[in-house]
């Protein structure tokens, strides 16, 4: 397994990284394509990151901070398909992990586009139960909320 290089997308400068981040995020998630605005607003909320190994994106993550004591955080860790399987997910997901635990968070949950079985089986594999299926307006494919038991 290599090494993976991890850096992260900035709501101002460093548009080469927004960009890997924004084409991994709407290759996984074609219902839900985000602009680059969208992304610049989701940096400064959120921490961003992108995956390289040699200088080539093989993944991306998100962090959603937990809002209170009580409230979850997200981890969500995407690896293109063509990457899948070399333990890139694995490290983009522990880190995403030790991110949101240094945040104070006890609870987590992440979220998987039902079409994403690749991304359904990690997440169970890892211990995460479905809570919650819901469709966005105009879209037909559910997203799967899961929580880590």
């Amino acid at each position: 397994m290599s090494d993976l290089q991890f850096r992260p997308v900035q709501s101002v400068g460093g548009e080469a990284v927004l960009l890997d981040w924004q084409h991994i995020h709407n290759l996984i998630i074609p219902t839900a394509a985000l602009s680059v605005d969208e992304i610049v607003v989701r940096a400064r909320r959120n921490i961003l990151e992108v995956a390289y190994v040699e200088g080539t994106p093989v993944g991306c993550s998100t962090v959603r901070p937990p809002g209170s004591d009580a409230a979850p955080a997200t981890v969500i860790a995407r690896v293109l398909p063509g990457n899948r399987r070399h333990g890139y997910g694995e490290q983009i997901y522990q880190r995403g992990l030790a991110r949101a635990r240094d945040l104070g968070a006890q609870v987590i949950d992440t979220v998987v586009l039902a079409s994403n079985d690749d991304g359904l089986r990690f997440a169970r594999q890892h211990g995460f139960v479905e809570i919650e299926r819901y469709v966005l307006p105009g879209d037909t494919v559910p997203f799967v909320d899961l929580r880590l038991a």
